[in-house]
């Protein structure tokens, strides 16, 4: 049973999550993989409207995605692209990358390799990723300006379009354990996070969805130092 308290501070979790970016034209449109082919239909709205000449689609494949997309995220985001009328030629494929830092990195030396210049990249992701790729991408690439971009979905939209209430907050409170926990690993920047996010997430953990979450070797949830 999901409580009216779990759903206000899952709310408070999504809202969180998203940057709030207002979408403006830039040099290349990254697209990072997952599980959701939104991912790429989103890319594919913010070419059509002038907001990106080219799009790097980056990923391989995970446990989620081996059997639905067996051939790379980052291809059959590709796929999608096309079939929706993207030319072949403005869309690039980065099919290595297994997680969020190289995503970036791999795309930034795909891009630098094949001597395209970038100043400011359209960074586009799941909504509840859009502070997680922000933060990974100013640590790893400074020097570009990062403007977060993912379908304009509510949290009833997408929990409607994945079919798993649970899941959806399971991953929600997994991505922020991630925001609290990678800056001292030294995987992305530190974000300014409210005691009322904090509190939403802690109570979320003790209402037990928490099958998204890191632990250590002794099966103890990892949790910020600070």
């Amino acid at each position: 049973m999901i409580s009216t308290q779990d759903w206000a501070d899952t709310q408070r979790l999504w809202d969180y999550h998203q940057m709030g970016h207002t979408p403006r034209p830039c040099s290349v449109a990254i697209g990072l993989g997952s599980h959701d082919l939104g991912v790429a239909d989103a890319a594919v709205d913010l070419y059509k409207r002038g907001m990106a000449p080219l799009i790097v689609f980056t990923g391989a494949t995970s446990p989620t995605t081996r059997e639905r997309m067996p051939r790379g995220e980052a291809v059959h985001y590709r796929e999608r692209a096309i079939e929706l009328g993207v030319p072949a030629s403005a869309v690039m494929v980065e099919p290595r990358a297994r997680n969020t830092g190289e995503n970036i990195r791999f795309s930034r030396d795909l891009l630098a390799e094949a001597g395209i210049e970038v100043s400011s990249v359209l960074l586009v992701s799941k909504p509840y990723e859009e502070r997680r790729a922000y933060a990974t991408a100013r640590k790893l690439w400074p020097e570009v300006e990062i403007v977060s971009a993912s379908s304009p979905l509510t949290l009833q939209d997408y929990v409607d379009s994945i079919g798993d209430a649970r899941m959806v907050i399971d991953m929600l409170v997994g991505a922020l354990q991630r925001l609290l926990i990678y800056p001292e690993q030294g995987f992305m920047i530190s974000q300014t996070m409210g005691p009322e996010v904090i509190d939403s997430y802690e109570r979320l953990c003790r209402g037990g969805f928490t099958s998204r979450l890191l632990k250590d070797a002794g099966g103890q949830i990892l949790t910020s130092t600070n």
